[in-house]
């Protein structure tokens, strides 16, 4: 083999070589956007990951509580996609909220903030707050006194809460928490529930800016489509009092049985 047939079948490898290193990082490139187009869809429309970041839904929900949202629970909006894009008319394989329903939806004066509250009344309901009870259609929401719950907060002090377990006419129970008497919150006028909307309350009732209060400054009736799903499952329960260098303290005891259990 002379010198240019040697240089010929060097270059020619070498040629091969890159062509075979371009067709790797090309596959490499096409197996993460495919990934990324999985990972997208399904959040979009399968399962959304969300955190607590306030008590108004204690003592079922805490702060630093890491949860998945089904997202298919009532069908699809446009509010089930990232930035609310436009792209779905309407709702589409729509199924009913039930009242007892907790549910994550977007704020309707401000489309970008995730709300998570409980349905207690849907579209024709008259809903009223009467001495801190509960009235559905004219009528108190049955109840039965539970032991207080009592914890103690940041300043070290305890905190005492009158806590209930309520039943939906459906059957659905949860428990509702009252600490003190607001007479904004506790004793409110009747509210009638229009068409395609729902009313949404926090557990916590003395914590919770929610349906009680006008859109402008608390929730209103919640919009069917902004209703994103249902909050199906507690994933981790994490006490956000601790440093970020403290991770023995990360899961405290009174946390861990909320590992990966339902959301009633």
């Amino acid at each position: 083999m002379d010198s240019n047939e040697n240089k010929k079948t060097v270059k020619e490898s070498a040629e091969k070589a890159l062509l075979k290193d371009d067709e790797t990082w090309g596959e490499f490139f096409r197996t993460i956007f495919y990934a990324f187009i999985i990972a997208i869809s399904f959040r979009t429309f399968v399962l959304q990951p969300f955190s607590i970041p306030s008590e108004s839904m204690l003592n079922n929900l805490m702060v630093g509580d890491f949860l998945l949202v089904n997202k298919s629970s009532y069908g699809f909006s446009k509010h089930s996609l990232p930035f609310s894009l436009p792209l779905i008319p309407g709702r589409v394989f729509a199924d009913d909220v039930e009242r007892g329903d907790v549910v994550v939806f977007r704020l309707p004066r401000d489309p970008g903030t995730y709300y998570i509250k409980r349905i207690v009344g849907a579209p024709g309901d008259k809903i009223q707050m009467v001495n801190g009870e509960l009235q559905l259609n004219g009528a108190a929401v049955p109840r039965i006194k539970l032991d207080d719950y009592v914890r103690i907060n940041e300043y070290g002090r305890e905190e005492r809460f009158e806590q209930y377990e309520e039943t939906m006419p459906n059957g659905k129970s949860y428990i509702a928490l009252n600490i003190e008497h607001r007479p904004l919150a506790d004793n409110t006028e009747v509210f009638i529930v229009p068409e395609g909307h729902y009313f949404a309350m926090g557990d916590n009732r003395d914590n919770s800016m929610d349906s009680r209060w006008p859109s402008n400054i608390g929730v209103g009736f919640v919009p069917y489509e902004n209703i994103v799903g249902k909050a199906k499952w507690l994933t981790l329960s994490f006490d956000n009092k601790s440093a970020l260098w403290e991770f023995w303290k990360w899961f405290p005891a009174e946390r861990r049985d909320r590992f990966f259990s339902a959301i009633n």
